[in-house]
């Protein structure tokens, strides 16, 4: 049987027998190994221990196997198989001594699974059966604690109690926890006293102060140590951190920075805008810091609002009506904030609220005028004459200076000037005469100006209102198609008629009807007034005939209720036509009689004249289609400016020799436009003179003589009606009177055949005198009398 031996604190030596053989104590056997070979055995577990981490020179020896087979005559060979053999462990195979070569490390591998065999050397048959021990690593301490899941990131409310748990640490030790307290591990704070303390066991840190105040310190950073050998002599440490953030409570109530804020602001601040901000302090943040604020006194009741400022928590004021300097330039507020969440174990602290005033200082701005009624309604009769007065608008300064007010009309809404008003006093009259029919309302903006400030320009609305008088006659309400049947009888009704007028009479229209007096007796027709705004028209007799009178013409006398009243004639045209049974009119008009007074060359030659007129028209036609130049202008050569080039570079600034003033002050001469169009006509200028003092064109400043030539021609192209219907240039020669240049005139000899007539030329002025006597008149003979 086997004998497995262990020497020192690297194992033991023992004999695996049976129960029965532990009895027999091996030294009362003189011979305990020839006893135990008496009683032979099978094979028996046992386990050896191998210190880890060995570092002696030598290999570690493990222990002995022997088996009692062997006699010591070197018969039995032992052979060691399993894991690690022949790598990490050694046998002797003569003695049996199991030596490890090998540095071991228990946390890489606890323990070795080996077979061992005795068999005889030379022939290798087993003497003993395979028997399968353990070799294990037996631990020291060579560890130190880690831990896994640092470093931790805590939090913990401020002002918390003694001893509030904030977070659990744990380190772990790889050493073996059966075996000594290489594996017992305790906790202490290094870094982060007196604060916070561990439990030296659990782990567990808590609080070590009370009210801790977030507002004076919000984090803290402590260092845990973790210590094996339940922290004696020796043991081996790690260490983690810990960050402790103090988490806010609403433990501080709201603060104004001061118990008084005053702020300017402009009368003329839009509704709606931004007064001022104003923010209580608070320690707090987060929800804690929230608060709401409200106006709580103060003058100018619904005049503010405050709100609060979700970003920033500030108190926002708002203008909810316009301000106005004059009426009161300041206002005082009661503000007070409040936070929105309050915690109930910190009420002790005080009140979480606070209050401030506010003052509002109104600025004075130039406002412009204010009329006292925005809109004036006002009437004025169709038959005003020009200038009548119809009502007067009145505006005001609202600033203190109350400043002098002049009136305009904006002409954009009185385009064609039928209304003026007067710029001192703001009545509105009449500037040409009006027309219901056309406008009855009018409305105007009339505009306010300051005399001291002209950009301040108040609004007001005048709506004229046009009071109708009886100046349209009434008329046929539509054009009338009226036929008479050839077999109508007496008092048949052939038509109803009906007018309208273009004047609305308060009390709504009354038409007369009748006819005109030429016919009022005739024998064909009579009307009848139907007192309902309209009238019939009826037959006298029967009996009427297309050829004899196709077509009766009946004048209609329409008179309206009006004061004065107003008639009119309108003409009805009655034609006869062929009815069959029913009424229903077949044909209607003249009768084609049959051409007896024609022959029949007569017939054919008018029908050629309308063939051959017929010819010309398609010649004309086809001429005109192939001409070069289409009488219209294409739609790409409507041209309607004109670009007028002149290659001719002045001389600047202190060029006097390019143009001669003087040549277009001279103007006095007689102007007759009809005749001379490089002069100026003889009509009125911007500047109204007397006819007996109008100064010269030579006295007038350039400019003012320029205006007016260009104001003139102007207005002649205004009433031109051979003028063109859309912009173009017009070139005026504008020579002047007693101009410098010489004769251009072609006229050499007075013997010239001419049939051009000079009569003109006595209509311009005392220098072409010469001229006029000699073109002038048409008997040239009188003039070399």
């Amino acid at each position: 049987r086997w004998v497995f031996v262990c020497e020192g604190r690297h194992g033991c030596w023992g004999l695996n027998v049976a129960p029965g053989d532990l009895e027999k104590s091996p030294r009362s056997d003189p011979d305990p190994w020839e006893a135990l070979h008496r009683h032979k055995r099978s094979w028996v577990w046992n386990q050896f221990f191998v210190l880890e981490e060995y570092t002696g020179n030598e290999p570690l020896y493990v222990g002995k196997l022997h088996s009692d087979v062997d006699k010591g005559d070197g018969k039995v060979k032992y052979v060691l198989t399993g894991e690690g053999a022949t790598s990490i462990f050694t046998i002797d195979e003569n003695t049996g001594d199991i030596h490890a070569t090998k540095r071991l490390d228990r946390e890489a591998q606890a323990y070795y699974t080996l077979q061992a065999q005795a068999v005889d050397r030379f022939t290798n048959v087993p003497v003993e059966p395979r028997s399968e021990f353990v070799v294990k690593v037996q631990d020291i301490n060579d560890n130190e604690p880690k831990f896994v899941d640092g470093p931790y990131l805590a939090g913990v409310p401020e002002m918390s109690p003694l001893g509030t748990m904030v977070v659990q640490v744990a380190a772990t030790d790889a050493d073996d926890p059966t075996y000594g307290n290489s594996a017992r591990v305790v906790y202490s704070v290094i870094h982060g006293q007196p604060y916070f303390s561990v439990e030296p066991k659990t782990g567990v840190i808590r609080t070590a102060l009370p009210n801790m105040d977030r507002e004076t310190r919000d984090q803290y950073v402590l260092v845990i140590q973790a210590k094996d050998m339940v922290g004696q002599m020796g043991g081996l440490s790690g260490t983690t951190s810990v960050t402790v953030m103090l988490t806010d409570v609403n433990d501080n109530p709201p603060r104004f920075t001061h118990k008084s804020y005053q702020y300017t602001v402009l009368e003329s601040l839009p509704v709606q805008s931004v007064v001022a901000r104003i923010k209580a302090a608070d320690a707090d943040i987060g929800s804690n810091a929230e608060m709401d604020y409200r106006i709580v006194d103060g003058d100018g009741p619904g005049l503010f609002n405050i709100t609060t400022d979700e970003n920033t928590q500030e108190g926002i004021i708002i203008l909810l009506k316009p301000l106005d300097f004059e009426t009161k330039s300041g206002f005082s507020l009661k503000i007070e904030a409040t936070n929105r969440n309050i915690d109930s174990n910190f009420l002790s602290l005080g009140p979480f609220s606070d209050t401030a005033f506010v003052k509002v200082t109104v600025e004075d701005v130039n406002e412009p005028p204010i009329f006292s009624t925005p809109l004036s309604r006002m009437v004025v009769s169709e038959d005003a004459k020009v200038g009548t007065s119809i009502g007067r608008l009145s505006a005001h300064d609202p600033d203190n200076i109350n400043g002098a007010i002049r009136y305009s009309i904006d002409r954009n809404t009185d385009l064609e000037r039928f209304f003026n008003v007067d710029a001192s006093s703001g009545i509105i009259s009449t500037a040409k005469v009006l027309d219901r029919e056309a406008n009855s309302v009018h409305n105007l903006t009339i505009l306010a100006m300051e005399s001291q400030d002209p950009s301040q320009i108040g609004k007001g609305i005048a709506l004229i209102t046009v009071l109708d008088i009886n100046d349209n006659a009434p008329v046929f309400a539509i054009d009338y198609e009226t036929l008479l049947c050839e077999n109508a009888i007496p008092g048949q009704v052939i038509q109803t008629i009906s007018a309208v007028d273009r004047d609305e009479p308060p009390s709504g229209h009354r038409f007369f009807f009748s006819l005109a007096a030429p016919i009022a007796g005739n024998l064909n027709f009579t009307l009848r007034d139907n007192k309902d705004n309209t009238a019939s028209i009826l037959t006298k007799r029967g009996g009427f005939k297309r050829r004899e009178q196709p077509v009766y013409r009946l004048p209609v006398l329409i008179l309206d209720s009006g004061n004065p009243a107003l008639s009119s004639t309108n003409t009805l045209s009655v034609r006869v036509c062929e009815c069959d049974s029913d009424g229903v009119a077949l044909s209607c008009g003249a009768v084609a009689y049959t051409a007896t007074g024609l022959s029949t060359g007569a017939l054919l030659a008018i029908l050629g004249c309308i063939i051959t007129l017929l010819v010309m028209v398609l010649l004309i036609v086809t001429m005109r289609r192939r001409r070069k130049e289409p009488l219209i202008l294409d739609e790409e050569r409507d041209i309607r400016e004109n670009i007028v080039r002149y290659d001719d570079e002045g001389g600047g600034e202190e060029d006097t020799e390019a143009f001669d003033m003087v040549t277009l002050r001279n103007l006095n001469i007689i102007r007759d436009p009809n005749v001379r169009r490089d002069v100026t006509p003889d009509t009125p200028t911007f500047f109204h003179y007397p006819s007996a003092s109008r100064p010269p064109y030579k006295s007038l400043p350039d400019n003012v003589v320029f205006r007016e030539f260009i104001w003139e021609r102007l207005k002649d192209a205004d009433v031109d009606p051979s003028a063109p219907p859309y912009d173009s240039l017009q070139t005026y020669a504008f020579e002047g009177n007693g101009s410098v240049a010489e004769s251009l005139s072609s006229l050499e000899s007075l013997s010239t055949d001419s049939d051009h007539n000079y009569d003109y030329l006595s209509n311009w002025g005392p220098r072409f005198k010469k001229l006029a006597d000699l073109y002038g008149n048409s008997d040239g003979t009188s003039v070399f009398s």
